[in-house]
């Protein structure tokens, strides 16, 4: 599977977010995004899995185009800040509500999720009661129950203690492993460049620099 984008442009109230982007992107590897806050990071994620339409360009899964073969990317998983969780379920049955959407996971495929972010799926606390880095694993956990083939991450170490980013590694190694697409934008270096297959950095809507990390 190759995710691409070609020459992608994006303006928002006469700002340029996004600015002559191309980039091509393989199954089975780590990408990382690098800049500094509002480089475009997020905005890039959000035009290359749908969720924010492009005024110009073409971005491409395999032979299919976004915005004419589909909305938005088919088998995504993804994690941007402000996910919208429900406050007054708790997190197997947040997890189990979003799992009704697609119906193609059942009970084990929600403990498994929630169990390699390290909670417990029987704990009967709601949303609003855990604390940021619980908040966060379950946006991990949501992000990759059904197994996606593409999976966006959006600074996952978030409030995330030691023990919480080294599960986080481990999940990205899986996932890479399995042959997802993985994007992975943090402000933390260390994750980015001991993670990443390829690095891209971001300045002012545009990618400035880009290489691959020697392993």
């Amino acid at each position: 599977m190759i995710l691409s984008a070609q020459n992608i442009h994006k303006t928002i109230n006469k700002k340029t977010i996004l600015k002559d982007i191309s980039l091509r992107l393989e199954s089975g590897k780590v990408y990382g995004l690098t800049g500094h806050n509002g480089c475009g990071k997020t905005m890039l994620f959000r035009a290359l899995s749908g969720l924010m339409r492009i005024d110009s360009g073409n971005i491409t899964l395999d032979d299919k185009m976004l915005g004419k073969d589909f909305s938005i990317l088919p088998e995504l998983g993804v994690l941007l800040e402000n996910v919208g969780l429900y406050p007054y379920l708790t997190g197997y049955q947040n997890l189990e509500y979003l799992s009704q959407f697609r119906k193609i996971v059942g009970r084990i495929e929600i403990q498994d999720a929630l169990t390699r972010v390290g909670l417990n799926p029987n704990d009967r606390r709601v949303y609003r009661k855990y604390s940021l880095g619980m908040k966060q694993r379950l946006a991990v956990a949501q992000a990759i129950l059904e197994s996606p083939k593409i999976l966006m991450l959006d600074e996952p170490t978030n409030s995330l203690d030691q023990e919480g980013v080294a599960l986080l590694h481990q999940i990205i190694e899986e996932e890479k492993k399995r042959g997802a697409i993985v994007l992975l934008a943090s402000h933390d270096q260390e994750i980015i460049h001991y993670l990443s297959d390829e690095i891209f950095k971001m300045d002012q809507g545009s990618i400035v620099d880009h290489w691959e990390v020697s392993k």
